[in-house]
């Protein structure tokens, strides 16, 4: 099955376009959106939807590969490996409710989205700092 995952490339965010695209595989993954035996778009595909070099989405492919997230399939295209997604869980659901809350406070409160990253990205660092 192709996959459902529509890549969004920030160019002001600083990171490197083939890692926003691994990173946003990986969410995928994670999230269960993508699963074992899905197809990613093609170099070609992307390069469409995102005004992307293909060769900056098949260096990322590249890279997924090496972490044994795809394989490619000659002629075939690039399929999704294995997954990242834990079981389901009831904690997650509550989390992601809680979370929501939380964001709909922050937006309340005036924080614009780069604003509630660099808040999550402090707070993550902080709390999953290795030492």
């Amino acid at each position: 099955m192709v996959s459902a995952v529509e890549f969004r490339i920030d160019r002001r965010s600083g990171v490197a376009t083939y890692l926003q695209i691994v990173q946003q595989v990986q969410q995928a993954l994670r999230l269960g959106i993508l699963v074992e035996g899905d197809r990613l778009p093609t170099a070609a595909q992307v390069a469409a939807s995102t005004k992307v070099n293909p060769n900056t989405t098949l260096k990322a492919y590249r890279e997924l590969e090496r972490e044994g997230l795809v394989e490619p399939r000659p002629g075939l295209g690039t399929f999704v490996s294995r997954t990242l997604a834990r079981p389901d869980s009831a904690a997650d659901a509550v989390l992601r409710e809680e979370l929501r809350a939380w964001m709909d406070r922050a937006r309340a409160e005036g924080l614009d989205r780069e604003d509630v990253r660099a808040l999550l990205n402090s707070v993550l660092e902080d709390r999953f700092s290795e030492g």
